[in-house]
């Protein structure tokens, strides 16, 4: 049987087996590589389907359910990927990400949405009905999930959490980054400016 070569490294993210070098695309936001799971899962709606998480195949994180508190990044240090996209583009970037995370077979439970600016239309559209009831579906756990990250303490944490730059108060996104990165069992994805992102996370992201 013939060898696989190891694809290349990639600086700008650390990612999990399925690596898509970011060198070969030549779109503004390179597409994210979750773990492998075993079947598609369809695109999130209203209620979702509520799969349990598999385990990633990266040695750095196994996945982790979710909890109510922030993993402990002693037992479970998330991979971390940057999409470089503009606060113009980082919820596209952001959606993006959702679309292959689930494509991939990603459970919709699985996934937080941040956004640091306006607010993704489902968030937008879910609050219409009240605070209570915007809460019921973070709690079921059961979909993606999007929100404000000024309110991502509030968020239990989710195997993968997606962080979109999409502008805001440049301070409160970098105060709530390492939130949502301790937030995320598995993965953090971050659609935004990359030398922001490096200077709030470390040089070594």
């Amino acid at each position: 049987m013939p060898l696989i070569p190891e694809e290349p490294q990639i600086h700008e993210s650390a990612q999990g087996p399925r690596v898509t070098p970011a060198a070969s695309r030549t779109a503004q936001t390179p597409r994210p590589v979750p773990g492998p799971r075993p079947a598609a899962v369809p695109r999130p709606g209203r209620p979702g389907p509520a799969a349990r998480p598999a385990p990633q195949a990266a040695p750095a994180a196994g996945a982790v359910p979710p909890a109510a508190t922030a993993p402990s990044v002693s037992t479970a240090v998330p991979q971390i990927q940057l999409i470089p996209a503009s606060a113009e583009g980082a919820l596209d970037a952001a959606e993006e990400a959702v679309d292959l995370l689930l494509d991939t077979g990603r459970a919709p439970g699985d996934i937080l949405v941040l956004t640091t600016g306006e607010l993704h239309p489902w968030a937008a559209h879910e609050l219409s009905f009240g605070e209570a009831a915007y809460w019921a579906l973070h709690d079921a756990a059961d979909d993606v999930f999007y929100a404000d990250a000024t309110h991502v303490k509030r968020a239990a944490g989710r195997p993968v959490v997606v962080f979109a730059a999409n502008g805001g108060p440049e301070e409160a996104a970098a105060a709530n980054l390492p939130v949502a990165l301790a937030r995320a069992g598995a993965l953090l994805i971050v659609c935004g400016d990359p030398q922001r992102i490096k200077s709030v996370l470390g040089a070594g992201v």
